[in-house]
């Protein structure tokens, strides 16, 4: 990829001549797909369409060498859906509602906005029936980016005294938004790019002593992203959106859903990693694998609500679900656990008519 950032470009003596590039996305027409095994690496040409792959897939590749020395592909065979397990029939409705994107502490954060989500889940707004449906919610999932710390005070430089107490201002506030929840219902909280957790994938938890008040509950869980739980036999896998946003930056899609599609067929989750996305440097093992297909996958922090069923050759259904930005959407996403059908919970503080 000729456009793909390098760090030696900003050390290099001579101005660079690539041409600027809009900053969301590094794809070029002059792109092109090279196969890379023990032995060595031969270029790719044919029907292989370099905006569809990214660094890092695994695929078995069937065609013939051309006199120039490249690789035609005629066919492509990529992992596909990992198998999994049956879903237990269920009587009642159960929900689980996820949330990503709260910023507390940005200027998108509306408490008012928050607190709405609140009062709704834990049954204290609407009628009858929508108190019926909130007494019905069994957990909660804040998928990252939870507080937002202004970047002057993490920019390296010793923090002066009277700034140390507005650092934590975010996440105190998150923690007794946070508490009221978790005194009624069972909350997962996962880190995002800007939460006070490390950097690379997978991330560990938020450490329990950054939540005073909703640690003290056992329906508090702080847990890594990315994120694997099961509910009533349902299998959730998601993470708080970097390996999405990452795959939308070196290829192409129609939207995040296929993205999110492509990461189950290739079985897994961050392909990109660690060529473009920072993770943990494993030796024997790797974590993203997808060895068993979810039931539900989520990816959360994305620009807006997006859902689709997806339905494998051996009858996988897996529930994709995009999670948008609470903070500037006022969107949070509710799911149904007995079919898997998807709503959303949507709060406006506004008075414009």
């Amino acid at each position: 990829m000729k456009l793909k950032p390098s760090i030696l470009d900003e050390y290099s003596k001579e101005r660079s001549a690539i041409p600027l590039v809009k900053p969301h996305n590094f794809m070029h027409p002059d792109d092109h797909l090279i196969l890379e095994d023990e032995s060595g690496r031969v270029t790719l040409a044919g029907t292989i369409p370099p905006a569809a792959f990214v660094t890092g897939v695994v695929v078995a590749l069937h065609g013939k060498e051309t006199s120039a020395g490249n690789f035609l592909v005629e066919d492509v065979l990529e992992a596909g859906l990992p198998p999994q397990t049956a879903l237990s029939s269920a009587d009642e409705d159960k929900y689980v509602v996820f949330v990503s994107g709260l910023s507390v502490g940005s200027g998108t954060f509306n408490p008012l906005q928050f607190q709405l989500l609140i009062d709704h889940i834990t049954g204290h707004l609407g009628d009858e029936n929508e108190q019926t449906i909130a007494s019905n919610i069994v957990r909660v999932v804040v998928a990252g980016n939870s507080v937002h710390i202004s970047p002057r005070f993490v920019n390296g430089q010793t923090v002066a005294s009277k700034d140390q107490s507005r650092i934590a201002e975010p996440i105190k506030e998150l923690d007794i938004m946070l508490t009221q929840l978790v005194a009624s219902l069972p909350v997962d909280i996962m880190p995002g790019c800007n939460d006070p957790a490390n950097f690379s994938l997978p991330q560990q938890p938020l450490h329990r002593c950054l939540f005073s008040g909703a640690s003290t509950y056992n329906t508090f869980s702080s847990c890594s992203n990315p994120h694997q739980f099961e509910l009533d036999s349902v299998q959730f896998l998601g993470t708080s959106g970097q390996n999405i946003d990452d795959l939308y930056k070196y290829s192409d899609a129609k939207d995040k859903l296929e993205f999110m599609e492509r990461t189950l067929r290739w079985r897994h989750l961050a392909p990109t990693a660690p060529n473009s996305l920072g993770c943990y440097p494993y030796t024997d093992k790797d974590p993203f694998l997808v060895e068993s297909c979810p039931h539900v996958y989520f990816v959360g922090n994305q620009d807006r609500y997006e859902t689709r069923l997806l339905e494998g050759p051996e009858k996988q259904k897996v529930r994709l679900i995009c999670i948008p930005r609470f903070s500037e959407s006022g969107v949070a996403v509710m799911l149904n656990l007995r079919n898997l059908e998807c709503s959303t919970l949507s709060f406006s503080t506004s008075f414009d008519a």
